[in-house]
């Protein structure tokens, strides 16, 4: 009996190490990293985000007004509603919205008298479920699926219990099913939408309604018993019993109500309760998360390293639903029709080209095949290739980055689109502007093709703007060329070396250049705004991604180079506010980071650190990798040194804590740094496992030696796509002081156009 009870005590210990094993990741994610944001300083910019890995809706609880973008800010003392969401940034409102909020005792509908204070101590934000007691003692459960989500409201005992569904901004209609315990309608708010968009949704009761009726937010009228309406801002409230605890699942649809029931059926039909809900979704994503397993270091680093992966994972947004044959299918958000197939949306590409889209390749090469068809399938409804999509084409920030994601999915072996339609969308893009955003088509493309420069002050931001067409018309050309398709190839080679025509050899910088060629006035290379985006002339003299062999040379030299680069770092980090008038948040976000001119909290300098090992010092990128990723990002509500944009700021991070970043994509190379791990094993989707052990790592041991691929010496500065996809193990020895006899020869350098 005791040899028995032994066993038994052994296999228990067993089980409940594995399931702490399979839990851990999922636990490590905390959603209200980044939090803490305000329209002056943005510590992320993010909401506590309870979804599955690129769910098509998210929810979140909300501390804004209606139509506010600051949906969440950690600061605010008061939770109005817990909304189905999808917003990818608080500079752009959120679109096919509706939110429930709780109440007790008297019916209050409108956001402001409904609103309930509640404190972070009584909070829970992980990927798979979101709970807070408010200090009127109701609690709110959440948790997520990939069209939908479970919800619980428990009311305190002996206190009336009010539910209120919110229409949000637009044009929303409810209908009320008392005997069935249901409710459906549809919400249209948010901006652009093709004629006839909606977003339908469903919600399902386990405990009968004791009163109902309609409600409309505009002037907070009520019409009780009624059963449906339909108008701007129409709701609904319901009554349950007092001290009530209630149940509600739901899920929507862009197709028809039909598709939301079936989506809900689908999804949620197999979860009677909340914790089955909860279990299922904790599992999606502690086998999403386990796809890059870290190992050694700080549970602090574990922490902020799973919290970014959780956020890199949201994005691009599924838009497509299943049919009841499970076939994928969508309502275009380009030109208002059903299409079978799949769509994605909710990115900036401007944000998300540098590292986010080159994570997802890495990691989910089906998805990323399926969305590259799918911009494909975007030009061919609306005639143009998308460059912020939310859901439709916004056309916001700058360049023609679609382009850099089908070039780099074709260098990276992923072929699920039609090259020759890639290019004849991209030659038509970069030869015209859309009605649009200035990246819709192109700002000054007649002055660029004719002079080889975007001028300025003629259009904002041409510097920078001249900078991405450059990059955008190599990517094409690495395309053309991979392809043959000859057709192009030539006059996109031409313009890719356009960025010669901004740099400035008297500063050292590129600069604005008016129409007859003369360089802009008063030039401080602190000045931000002007012919830049959102930074300055030291941010943006390194953004020369395809050819940084050339720009050395324009430097100096190796050397030269180098001392460039380190002086962004030994820089005061002076601002001059320039044509912004006054400071923005980026400028604050830089100068609170205390590392001179250098700005993580914006993309346009993000991969300014790697670039280091092309000039043959890349002990300096392993150091200010690991800098970055210590002194400016955790897993708190301060996690990030800005916006964090659609999972290109969490991007960067995962991808730094593996060793390497995307300096270039468009290129099947990756830069190598310094991995933040002792040892971290990425489980593809092939089923392959690469490794990277980092022997003897730590805080102080981070430059990299004695470098080993499969058990060979390994001397180059870069890993290629293929190299990790065929699966192996990459080895370095980690001290605590450079490695500077090593010799690099040019076939160790990382890629440049002109090499």
């Amino acid at each position: 009996m005791q040899k028995l009870l032994t066993v038994m005590i052994i296999q228990l210990a067993a089980a409940a190490n594995a399931c702490c094993q399979q839990t851990a990741l999922a636990d490590y994610v905390n959603t209200l990293q980044g939090t803490n944001s305000r329209h002056e300083l943005t510590r992320g910019n993010t909401y506590p985000t309870t979804a599955l890995p690129f769910g098509m809706h998210t929810w979140t609880p909300q501390t804004g007004n209606n139509g506010d973008g600051w949906k969440y800010q950690y600061h605010k003392k008061s939770i109005r509603g817990f909304q189905q969401a999808h917003q990818c940034s608080s500079w752009s409102n959120d679109y096919a919205v509706f939110s429930l909020m709780p109440v007790m005792d008297s019916l209050a509908v409108k956001e402001d008298d409904r609103a309930t204070g509640f404190e972070h101590a009584h909070e829970t934000g992980r990927p798979y479920y979101y709970k807070v007691t408010l200090n009127n003692r109701i609690t709110t459960e959440m948790a997520p699926t990939e069209r939908g989500a479970h919800l619980r409201f428990s009311f305190p005992g002996q206190h009336k219990a009010y539910l209120v569904l919110d229409g949000y901004t637009g044009l929303s209609g409810v209908k009320i099913y008392p005997e069935e315990r249901m409710i459906t309608g549809f919400v249209n708010n948010g901006r652009g939408f093709q004629q006839g968009w909606k977003s339908f949704f469903v919600l399902v009761f386990d405990t009968p309604f004791t009163a109902y009726g309609t409600w409309e937010n505009v002037s907070g009228s009520i019409q009780a018993g009624k059963t449906e309406g339909e108008g701007k801002g129409v709701g609904v409230y319901l009554q349950f019993k007092e001290g009530a605890i209630v149940q509600a699942k739901t899920a929507s649809s862009y197709i028809s109500e039909q598709q939301a029931k079936l989506n809900l059926q689908q999804e949620l039909g197999g979860y009677k309760t909340l914790e089955q809900t909860k279990a299922a979704a904790k599992k999606t994503w502690n086998e999403h998360l386990s796809r890059i397993l870290v190992e050694g270091g700080q549970a602090v680093d574990k922490a902020t390293f799973y919290s970014c992966f959780f956020r890199a994972s949201l994005f691009s947004r599924k838009f497509y639903e299943l049919d009841r044959n499970g076939h994928p299918y969508y309502f275009s958000p380009y030109d208002g029709k059903v299409h079978e197939g799949y769509m994605f949306t909710d990115t900036g590409f401007w944000d998300t080209f540098r590292a986010q889209f080159p994570l997802n390749a890495l990691l989910y090469p089906q998805m990323h095949g399926r969305y590259m068809q799918a911009l494909v399938d975007a030009y061919k409804q609306c005639g143009w290739l998308p460059s912020w999509s939310f859901p439709n084409e916004q056309g916001s920030m700058i360049g023609n980055h679609a382009i850099t994601l089908l070039a780099d999915a074709w260098a990276k072996g992923i072929h699920t689109f039609d090259p020759s339609t890639a290019l004849d969308a991209y030659y038509h893009e970069s030869n015209n502007k859309g009605p649009w955003g200035p990246a819709n088509g192109r700002d000054g493309y007649a002055e660029y093709n004719r002079s080889g420069y975007v001028p300025y002050p003629k259009y904002r931001e041409a510097t920078a703007k001249t900078l991405e067409y450059a990059y955008d018309d190599f990517c094409a050309y690495t395309l053309a060329v991979a392809t043959k398709q000859e057709k192009y190839r030539d006059g996109f080679e031409k313009k890719m070396w356009n960025y010669r025509n901004v740099f400035d050899s008297t500063t050292g910088f590129m600069r604005g250049k008016d129409e007859n060629g003369n360089w802009g006035k008063n030039f401080d290379p602190i000045e931000w705004g002007g012919p830049f985006t959102e930074g300055n002339a030291w941010h943006y003299l390194w953004s020369v991604f395809h050819d940084i062999n050339s720009l050395k040379k324009m430097l100096g030299g190796d050397a030269a180079f180098c001392a460039k680069l380190d002086s962004v770092f030994t820089q005061p980090n002076n601002v001059k506010v320039g044509t912004y008038g006054s400071m923005i948040h980026e400028m604050t976000e830089m100068v609170m980071a205390d590392m001179g001119q250098y700005a993580h909290g914006n993309q346009p300098i993000q991969h300014m650190v790697y670039l280091y090992n092309y000039g043959g010092q890349p002990w300096k990128s392993q150091l200010h990798a690991r800098e970055v990723m210590k002194r400016l990002y955790n897993a708190s509500e301060n996690g990030y040194p800005g916006d964090e944009d659609q999972g290109q700021t969490s991007s960067w991070y995962v991808l730094s804590a593996l060793g390497f970043y995307s300096v270039c994509p468009g290129t099947n190379e990756y830069v190598l740094g310094s991995p933040l791990f002792k040892k971290i094993t990425i489980t593809q989707e092939n089923g392959k496992k690469f490794v990277i052990e980092a022997n003897g790592n730590s805080d102080k041991n981070v430059y990299t030696h004695h470098a080993l691929l499969n058990g060979k010496a390994y001397s180059k500065t870069f890993i290629t796509y293929q190299d990790i996809t065929a699966g192996g193990t990459l080895s370095f020895d980690m001290k605590n002081t450079a490695d500077l006899q090593r010799k690099l020869q040019p076939e160790d350098l990382p890629y440049s156009v002109s090499k």
